[in-house]
Formats: structure tokens, sequence, C-alpha cells
């Protein structure tokens, strides 16, 4: 097995180098937590930590636990999937597991082909329920629920 092969006992590719899956969660992280706006130092303030802490996880270089993660989801107003949302294959492949066992059973990677988990349906739902007037916010609903019906019986 060659140097780069070689997996640490932290799942780590090499000494130095964040495993993929993790700097693909940090990203995520960071992505949805620009979406809202919200700075560095008010989601470490939020968990108890510092804004360096926070910066590690988006990176990649802290792995982020089961616990934090849950709490990170809770204050972003997301679910745990939205980790995984997207995940190219050969980062998958990354995980801890795969790489102590890469000559083990192909282990299937089933991914959730569910609209309401993207990034974008996360946003207008948080954005919908922002709107005060929920009058006004009940004709956004119409008019979205009435496109999408008249669009869908026009052809692509």
């Amino acid at each position: 097995m060659t140097e780069a092969k070689r997996v640490n006992v932290r799942g780590r590719p090499s000494a130095n180098v964040p495993n993929p899956v993790d700097v693909y969660a940090g990203q995520r992280m960071r992505l949805r937590r620009t979406m809202l706006n919200m700075s560095q130092q008010t989601l470490a303030r939020k968990l108890g930590i510092t804004f360096q802490q926070v910066q590690k996880y988006e990176k990649g270089g802290n792995r982020i636990g089961f616990s934090r993660m849950c709490d990170i989801a809770d204050i972003l107003g997301i679910t745990l999937d939205y980790f995984r949302e997207g995940m190219d294959r050969n980062i998958a492949k990354s995980s801890p597991m795969r790489l102590a066992n890469p000559d083990g059973e192909e282990i299937k990677q089933e991914y959730a082909d569910d609209p309401l988990k993207s990034s974008e349906a996360m946003a207008l739902m948080s954005n919908y329920f922002k709107i005060r007037n929920r009058k006004i916010a009940k004709q956004i609903f119409n008019l979205i629920r009435d496109i999408s019906v008249s669009n869908s019986a026009i052809p692509d």
C-alpha cells in the first residue's frame, strides 16, 4: 500500500490531509450559514465554541461529532441529510470506513432524490415563513401553486 493510500486512526488519507467527506460536510455547513446571513461568530456563540472552531469545521480540518452536527443542523434549520446532499460518489468513497477497508464489499450508497431536501427548497421555505403578513404569504403560495399546475401542462 502506498503512503498516499494509508489511513491513519482518525480516518484521514494521511496525517495532514482532511478527509474529503469532512471537507464536503463543512462546505455544506458554510453554504447554509451564509444563506442565512449568519456569521461564524454568531454560529460559534450559539454552539458555545470559538469562531476558529467553526472555521476548522467548515474547512474539514476538524471532524464534526454527531451531537455537534445535530446542534448545527438545528441552529441552521436543516436536516442531517443536508450535509450529504449532492455529494459526489468519489467523495463518498473517501469515508473513513471505505478508506480503512478499500478492498471490502461495496457499500451501497443511496441518495435521496427528494427536492424538498435541496438548499433551494430550504431557502424558499425559510423565506416564506419569514413573511409576517400571512395574507400575502398565502397569495404567494397560491401563485406558486398555480404556476406549477399550469406549467406542468406545457411541454418542455
